[in-house]
């Protein structure tokens, strides 16, 4: 189970620093001793297994031990981004119908906006997570708080042994403007780790970063491999995680080992040459995954950090962190591809034609599919959309294999490895983020000043990747630059980084022969 990694480190190193975040820093010890404490908490406060528990909360050390809590209760944990738009939240917490919610000192505020949007959140408990005094508005009171727990026995408890059970939820963008929720189960989360500890040569006492929020699957691989290996994990303050400046300082400062984020925060480094003179002298390892690294960033680090192996990982949230992986192995060109690679261990890839037969030629371009016991059981609630992401295919050996279309094309090369080339769908990958498309327009469609519209991928070179544009025609033609005014609206409706970067006003949006809007000519008028 997830919490194992940190409860077997207790006898060798239980005195060293699991977590660290600023000045406050939580050894193995100690995690493990109130993780378990919270646990009996819940346990007597009625949580049942396969309850699930929303984590309205910062990103700190008291939330990775919730996170552990929880699930030695049995329950399974949702993290949510307090920094969403009001709404979207209200959305994931009735989705996810959880049991309790945590709040701490940081969201208590935003945790009053919600109730305010939907007064039937404040029927569910909820736990105030904090050493701070407790604030609160209204007459009800939390289930618990976290001092509380002290007066708990110290027992390892372990509710649920089937690793096969989930272990949280994880929303993403929805076509239809409704996040859905990825289950993730113990097993898929130890696939992944497992590999990947005896891959990046993990060890013991390193020092690992935690750049990604809660609620995105990359920060799974930063906690759970730091605690397989017994390694530190130092979280990445969210207030500095776009800062240039501060993040080399955090690089350089905690003496980092290994860093592991998506390539937008990098080439956002690379893009005010952010590596000092003399590079990181302890960083062995960098990692990214989420989108295609630009190549003028990757090289700008390659040539800056002679010393440090880079590894590029793919996968989809369903298939639980990465599927696939390739070490760089010297610096690229302006026409390098960098391959998604080969398949991590328990996983294996597949690129079929329409008729669902293997595209084995090299350079023969097909849809990309994954299996494995990296996939997710399904969608959250979803058995229609479960089904139609997940399928069942028959293998060369005969055997019926269960597989994720991951709406990727990609091809073989002469040796084996994939490449990845890009959408067959509505969907891309944006600051590391997997956005639907579809889900911006729905929020668009609220908008009475609009009276047609398209959001479109917008690929520029150099260091940004892809970005998102917005094409829009107003309710009165030719009635002035609305952007900013649909922008303000937009913002209580969905998070920051779904904000379309680049927006158009047209008179007419450009038409293709079926008379539907021409998207991929949008594209094109956004990037020239």
């Amino acid at each position: 189970m997830i919490y194992d990694w940190s409860r077997d480190k207790i006898e060798k190193y239980g005195s060293n620093i699991a977590i660290s975040l600023g000045d406050e820093h939580i050894s193995y010890e100690v995690l493990e001793e109130e993780s378990n404490q919270l646990a009996g908490q819940l346990i007597e406060s009625g949580l049942k297994p396969g309850d699930r528990v929303g984590l309205f909360m910062e990103k700190s050390p008291k939330t990775v031990m919730a996170m552990l809590g929880i699930s030695k209760a049995g329950g399974v944990y949702v993290p949510l981004d307090y920094k969403s738009p009001a709404e979207r939240v209200v959305k994931i917490i009735k989705s996810s119908d959880p049991a309790m919610l945590f709040v701490d000192d940081i969201t208590t505020h935003s945790f009053q906006d919600l109730i305010y949007v939907a007064q039937d959140l404040s029927f569910i408990p909820w736990v105030w997570w904090s050493e701070e005094p407790m604030a609160y508005a209204d007459d009800t009171p939390p289930l618990f708080s976290y001092e509380d727990i002290k007066d708990q026995l110290n027992i390892p408890h372990q509710v649920v042994r089937d690793e096969n059970t989930p272990a949280h939820i994880l929303f993403t963008s929805g076509s239809t403007g409704d996040p859905k929720g990825v289950v993730i189960t113990h097993k898929n989360v130890e696939t992944f780790v497992n590999w990947a500890v005896q891959y990046f040569n993990m060890r013991a006492g390193e020092r690992t970063s935690c750049h990604s929020p809660f609620h995105f699957d990359l920060s799974t691989y930063d906690m759970y491999g730091a605690f397989a290996s017994g390694s530190r994990l130092y979280l990445v303050p969210s207030e500095i995680s776009v800062n240039p400046k501060k993040l080399t300082e955090f690089i350089l400062n905690n003496k980092l080992n290994q860093w592991f984020s998506v390539p937008s925060a990098l080439s956002y480094l690379a893009k005010f040459k952010a590596i000092p003179e003399g590079g990181f002298p302890s960083l062995k390892r960098l990692i990214w995954c989420g989108e295609v690294f630009p190549l003028p960033a990757l090289k700008y680090w390659m040539e800056n950090l002679p010393n440090v192996e880079f590894t590029n990982l793919y996968g989809p949230t369903e298939a639980t962190i990465a599927s696939s992986y390739y070490t760089v192995k010297e610096i690229p060109n302006e026409t390098t591809q960098i391959p998604i690679g080969e398949p991590c261990g328990g996983e294996d890839l597949l690129i079929l034609n329409d008729e669902l037969q293997p595209i084995r030629s090299a350079g023969v371009k097909g849809d990309l599919y994954i299996t494995g016991d990296g996939l997710s059981p399904g969608y959250w609630r979803d058995a229609v959309k479960t089904d139609a992401a997940f399928i069942w295919f028959k293998n060369s050996a005969g055997e019926q294999q269960r597989i994720y279309k991951t709406g990727d094309l990609a091809s073989f090369d002469t040796e084996g490895l994939i490449y990845f080339h890009g959408r067959s769908d509505y969907q891309i990958k944006s600051r590391g983020h997997r956005i639907e498309l579809g889900e911006i327009e729905a929020a668009l469609g609220q908008n009475e000043v609009l009276r047609e519209y398209a959001v479109v991928p917008v690929r520029k070179n150099g260091f940004e990747g892809t970005a998102i544009g917005c094409a829009y025609v107003g309710a009165a033609v030719r009635n002035g630059d609305l952007a900013p005014d649909i922008k303000k609206k937009l913002m209580d409706k969905i998070p920051t980084y779904m904000m379309p970067q680049f927006w158009q006003q047209y008179d007419k949006l450009p038409r293709n022969g079926n008379g539907k809007i021409d998207r991929k000519k949008l594209s094109e008028k956004f990037e020239t």
